[in-house]
């Protein structure tokens, strides 16, 4: 065997046999990982100082998502994804990871149901470096106004009649609103007319009033609250570490306390979250979800922040179709606009260029309603602490754009003002500043009542 030869046999078993030392000093270094559980879809973030190349298969049954990292050895900061899953994540049941070959990783991820993965990347953005993302959506979605219309079931006087075994049988399984229709119409059966169709029944339950005999299907009043940020995207941090996602959470949280015991001219209020835990949503997806359950009214959580500690006071914004109010609004909205690039979209996403035309469809009515809600919410809120423009601003806000819902944006207190962030940990204010907004939400109908009209359940 030629010298040549055997140098060059030496240098490939160096490499094979000492993986970790070439490989590090070349490949990419795993930072650090994250699990973000949550009932619509669960994610998992690789971050590394340079970008992944992978390969990922899905393998249906049992359900696994399999991915291939090339260019890596498996380092600690990797081996953590193992037991940052929790028994209770809705989705994920476990994560493997191991070194498949000297140069790839592979990582397994066992899944609890079929699911709709999404694998992508994301280039460096504010505190992160790149990113690998896997969102992993559940096949079959939950109804969000199913869940609303069951949890007003439950709160039914118990007086009311159940359906009988017979009315039961007739209508298919899981089907809250046709409960709903039947215990309001026990009292006054009309045989002689045909049963009401399910979907038909949704759209009386939700958008209107609609005659039943003697008694009347009641109107569900429904307010989106829309806590900002979430998950990857923790919003403004103020100087004691406190996490706007945070503390909009917790405000959300109680305010839809009150919202689920109040009325609205003797029908039901019921509060609906864009996110009810600690995760991403982006922003048009926000909008879509209010659609979705048909909202009568927007509320989008903020708590505002600078680049000094000197500015205080809350703010109410609502959407204009032209230039901003002022150049603070201009300014807020250009920096809340951007929690889809921070947060982490997957702009490869089907649905994608369905929610950036979503995003152009306002009306002069909606805005005119939105700003009528936001002064309201504006008044109020002064009654229990500082604000920072007496009046309602207006700017391109991207998650205000829904074209048939009133929608604000409230900035409740500048975080970064160390004043305004021990208030925000108050739950002396944090209630305080959910009485106010209720207040507001209740003047606004009182003056505005919701319409008794069908609205489409897409």
């Amino acid at each position: 065997m030629k010298r040549r030869d055997l140098l060059q046999q030496g240098s490939i078993v160096l490499v094979l046999g000492l993986p970790e030392l070439v490989l590090s000093a070349d490949g990419p270094n795993i930072v650090t990982v994250r699990v973000w559980p949550a009932p619509e879809y669960s994610r998992v973030t690789i971050e590394s100082d340079a970008a992944l190349k992978t390969k990922q298969t899905f393998v249906p049954s049992p359900p696994r998502l399999a991915v291939d990292i090339e260019g890596i050895t498996l380092n600690p900061a990797l081996k953590e994804l193992v037991a940052k899953v929790k028994a209770d994540d809705p989705n994920i049941a476990g994560i493997r990871v191991g070194q498949f070959t000297p140069s790839i990783v592979r990582l397994v991820v066992d899944l609890k149901q079929a699911i709709r993965p999404q694998v992508f990347s994301l280039a460096p953005v504010a505190a992160y470096q790149h990113r690998l993302v896997f969102d992993l959506y559940p096949e079959k979605e939950a109804d969000p106004l199913e869940a609303l219309i069951a949890e007003r079931l439950q709160d039914k006087p118990s007086a009311t009649p159940a359906p009988t075994a017979a009315a039961s049988a007739a209508r298919p399984a899981g089907d809250p609103l046709g409960d709903l229709i039947a215990q309001q119409t026990q009292k006054t059966p009309s045989p002689a007319k045909p049963k009401p169709d399910p979907k038909s029944a949704t759209n009386s339950i939700a958008g209107g009033a609609t005659s039943t005999g003697a008694e009347a299907t009641e109107r569900l009043i429904i307010v989106a609250l829309d806590p900002g940020h979430g998950g990857e995207d923790p919003g403004a941090v103020g100087p004691g570490g406190t996490r706007e996602k945070d503390v909009v959470l917790k405000l959300a949280h109680l305010l839809r306390e009150r919202i689920n015991n109040a009325t609205v001219n003797g029908n039901a209020m019921r509060a609906y979250l864009t996110r009810d835990a600690d995760f991403f949503v982006p922003l048009g997806t926000r909008v879509q979800k209010a659609r979705r359950v048909q909202a009568d009214l927007f509320v989008s959580l903020h708590a505002d922040a600078f680049f000094t500690p000197d500015p205080q006071g809350a703010s109410v914004f609502a959407l204009s179709q032209g230039g901003a109010s002022s150049s603070a609004a201009r300014w807020m909205a250009a920096k809340e606009n951007k929690a889809d690039l921070i947060g982490g979209l997957n702009v490869k996403a089907k649905d994608a260029t369905v929610q950036r035309a979503l995003l152009d469809m306002s009306t002069t009515a909606q805005i005119n309603d939105s700003l009528k809600l936001g002064k309201n919410l504006l008044g109020e809120i002064g009654r229990v602490g500082k604000l920072h423009k007496a009046k309602v601003e207006q700017a391109s806000f991207a998650v205000l754009k829904a074209p048939d819902i009133p929608s604000v944006l409230v900035e409740a207190a500048f975080i970064s003002n160390p004043s305004e962030e021990a208030k925000l940990n108050s739950d002396v204010y944090q209630n305080q500043l959910a009485d106010a907004l209720m207040r507001g939400i209740e003047a606004y109908f009182a003056k505005n009542p919701p319409l008794a009209r069908n609205r489409t359940t897409s």
